[in-house]
């Protein structure tokens, strides 16, 4: 990799000015062993990935961020995963599963698997971490694992996972977010709070620091059970919202792998004699999220069919995306199931039905808004909501704008702040309708879009549990017609996913956008 002294040292110096900056304990753990903040080098044995956002927790069951698991898989492992190319669900961390009845399945842990501190993977982990999140209603991910009951341990190495109804899709759900194995005994000595500033896991990479919108650190993890990476000693996530200069960081060498590269310099880095662009279909919708909260104009579904039907979906790919996406009115991709062909790569737009409906719903003259967005996590996210409002003021709504930061705009989220709408990009690494569409459960959104459509609600609990698989299929497909028929939110278009990559290394994205870093070689 061809890199310069000068840049490199210009580099190191900046990044240690950062760290030293920061006194916030969370913005930056130091070194376990020598007490000083860990030095990024840029040597030959250190990976360094230049992501647009940064990650939002080390608490794997309170985010359902596609971007932190990303970085978490580094270091934690699941019970089980699925395979990219196949779709089969392979054991992990578990040597096999059985299952026993509809509530039940039974798992046998691989044994001498241990954590970064040494202790050893038993059925206790297991125990405390998916009864955690089964049970932390104040959890993020809580609605997506309630459906355990409890893990019921038969030795150290052996236990049953038992739910409370039939749950067709359990080994997808343990195979994603919120899955990943804690350690009990650690967490139990330590608390909480400790393992969020120094967290463990049994991945291949341990951690090693996190300063807060600048880096996250991981070592090799030389006792990993699945055997050592002998690739890579060091591994730096480097967080650069910027499209520029993520891929001027890439091109001069600061940065091996350069997520979310803009349309606009995909022939850049494709070239560029010391990258290269690799290029996948993603999983993941982009969206508008709308209050229908009572008081706010979005509440009224003429009002929210009338701001899709202002927005040219074809247009925005075609502008921004350079052509790499698909429109659609549904966020249920092909190779998930549940998927309704009908819905996908399509959209609505008619500008004078929609202000029809405007002045039906008594804005004849459109009102104003606020759209909330970021800038950096998604494909073009800024310019695409930029788009979005030029697109809206031909009805004569007026949406100002507020781009934020990653974590500022969780946090927003979180605290059920948000105002009129929000653009949201949404993965589902569970590849089921029953993540993709939980997005529209009343209850978990109480507060913050307070969308419900009762009807839609019963499809979902009756499909949630519902060991008849085409039967299950048929309630996910009405479900998405209703939502679609409601104009719930506004469905934009499936990214692409563009990663720019050094020529010295070997790199296939996967369609859940996972970074196994695992997989990344050099050549």
């Amino acid at each position: 990799m061809k890199r310069k002294i000068w840049m490199l040292g210009l580099l190191l110096m900046g990044l240690f000015l950062l760290g030293a900056c920061s006194n916030d304990e969370e913005d930056g753990e130091k070194d376990k062993d020598t007490g000083e903040t860990a030095d990024i080098g840029g040597d030959e044995r250190t990976l360094t990935i230049a992501v647009g956002s940064d990650m939002v927790t080390f608490d794997v069951h309170d985010h359902i961020n596609t971007s932190t698991e990303a970085i978490h898989v580094n270091m934690f492992n699941y019970l089980v995963k699925r395979d990219n190319e196949t779709g089969e669900i392979l054991p992990d961390l578990a040597e096999s599963f059985e299952n026993i009845d509809d509530l039940t399945w039974e798992f046998k842990l691989k044994e001498g698997v241990t954590f970064h501190n040494g202790d050893e993977l038993t059925s206790a982990d297991v125990k405390y971490s998916l009864e955690r999140v089964a049970t932390g209603e104040e959890l993020k991910d809580y609605p997506n694992y309630n459906q355990i009951k409890e893990v019921e341990i038969l030795d150290d190495y052996r236990f049953r996972i038992i739910t409370h109804e039939p749950e067709p899709v359990l080994l997808n759900r343990i195979s994603r977010i919120a899955s990943a194995i804690l350690p009990s005994n650690y967490i139990e000595e330590n608390g909480f709070d400790h393992f969020l500033q120094n967290p463990i896991g049994t991945g291949p990479f341990q951690f090693v620091e996190w300063v807060r919108d600048d880096r996250i650190v991981f070592e090799v993890y030389d006792d990993y059970f699945d055997g050592k990476n002998e690739e890579w000693d060091q591994l730096v996530f480097r967080v650069i919202p910027e499209n520029s200069t993520r891929v001027s960081e890439l091109l001069t060498g600061g940065a091996d792998i350069a997520v979310n590269i803009p349309p606009a310099d995909w022939d850049r880095v494709a070239d560029h004699e010391n990258t290269y662009l690799a290029q996948e279909t993603s999983n993941r919708t982009l969206m508008i999220f709308l209050r229908s909260t009572e008081g706010y104009p979005t509440s009224d579904q003429r009002v929210r069919e009338a701001l899709d039907l202002a927005i040219d979906n074809q247009a925005i790919i075609d502008s921004l995306l350079g052509g790499a996406g698909v429109p659609t009115i549904t966020r249920v991709a092909p190779g998930n199931f549940g998927y309704a062909e009908h819905l996908y790569d399509t959209y609505n737009y008619d500008l004078e039905r929609a202000k029809e409906l405007l002045a039906e719903a008594g804005f004849p003259d459109g009102f104003e808004m606020t759209l909330h967005s970021p800038r950096g996590r998604y494909l073009q996210d800024a310019e695409v909501a930029e788009m979005v409002a030029g697109m809206w003021a031909q009805i004569g709504v007026t949406a100002n704008i507020e781009f934020m930061e990653w974590s500022n705009f969780v946090e927003l989220r979180n605290a059920n702040e948000n105002e009129d709408a929000y653009l949201l990009g949404l993965g589902n690494s569970m590849f089921d309708a029953a993540n993709a569409l939980d997005w529209y459960s009343a209850d978990r959104f109480e507060g913050e879009t307070d969308y419900r459509n009762d009807e839609v609600e019963e499809l979902l609990a009756a499909a949630m549990t519902n060991m008849d698989l085409e039967e299950r299929n048929e309630q996910y497909i009405k479900a998405q017609e209703l939502l679609a028929e409601d104009a719930a939110h506004i469905v934009l278009h499936m990214e692409s996913i563009n990663i720019g990559v050094s020529e010295e290394l070997d790199y296939t994205p996967t369609m859940d956008e996972m970074i196994y870093v695992d997989t990344i070689t050099r050549k």
